[in-house]
């Protein structure tokens, strides 16, 4: 596994800062062609497995390439399927076998190649069969986390489901029709905990300005108070006693 020289911090900030930049794919390379001549800036290599026996035989399928420039841009340059890679992948299709891909664990910031990195590889995989539905349309997404380093890939193709249908080799499996992306973290809404202060402050500041709402219920409403309680008086007095009343014969 190679990479070539770092280059500038700030482009590379604007990648994962930006992630919807667009993303070249050159899908057309030959097979044997050299992936890395015409670039400049950080390679991460792109490997692809597709085997009958379902053990994992990984080779390269093309490289993530950051480019600096006026625009910066990630570039994927991908490898033409062989003869050889067609007939295989719809041999694993046939059985229902899976097509992996797999990246290097790397930082995609430049300035950060010399430090050391995690060992091993990020890997994910679909159904080889929807690989060859989808003509080798597929959208590969790579996550990383707030300091730029690769934690996650994924792989989904377009369709993306298996339905039996017929696929001409020289046709449909040669060329790569690829759509990358960058995923990095977004931080959520915190909780508006200094609005709400805030907003407490200024109703203890309105309320010291007016003593009138701050009296208590029986001071808001003792005239209604006093007023039903004469009232029950006077009616009591009002009735008769029990039992009275009785005439004489």
């Amino acid at each position: 596994m190679s990479r070539l020289l770092p280059f500038k911090f700030a482009f590379v900030f604007n990648v994962l800062l930006f992630h919807l930049n667009p993303v070249l794919c050159n899908n057309g390379r030959r097979v044997g062609d050299a992936l890395d001549t015409e670039f400049s800036g950080f390679s991460v290599p792109l490997e692809h497995s597709f085997e009958v026996d379902d053990v994992a035989q990984f080779r390269v399928r093309g490289a993530l390439i950051l480019k600096a420039g006026r625009e910066p841009s990630v570039s994927l340059n991908q490898n033409q399927l062989s003869e050889e890679d067609r007939t295989k992948l719809k041999e694993v299709a046939a059985v229902d076998g899976l097509y992996r891909i797999r990246v290097p664990r790397v930082f995609l910031q430049a300035d950060r190649q010399t430090e050391q990195q995690m060992e091993g590889y990020l890997t994910a995989f679909v159904r080889a069969c929807a690989m060859v539905e989808s003509h080798l349309s597929d959208v590969i997404a790579l996550h990383t986390d707030v300091s730029g380093y690769l934690i996650g890939v994924s792989i989904v193709t377009l369709p993306g489901a298996c339905r039996g249908t017929e696929v001409e080799d020289e046709v449909d499996l040669e060329v790569f029709n690829t759509t990358l992306s960058i995923l990095t973290p977004v931080n959520a809404p915190g909780p508006e905990t200094a609005l709400f202060l805030e907003r407490m402050e200024q109703e203890s500041e309105k309320k010291g300005k007016n003593p009138q709402e701050q009296k208590s219920f029986f001071a808001k409403y003792w005239y209604l108070i006093l007023g039903g309680a004469i009232f029950l008086m006077a009616t009591n007095s009002a009735q008769p006693p029990a039992g009275g009343g009785r005439e004489q014969s």
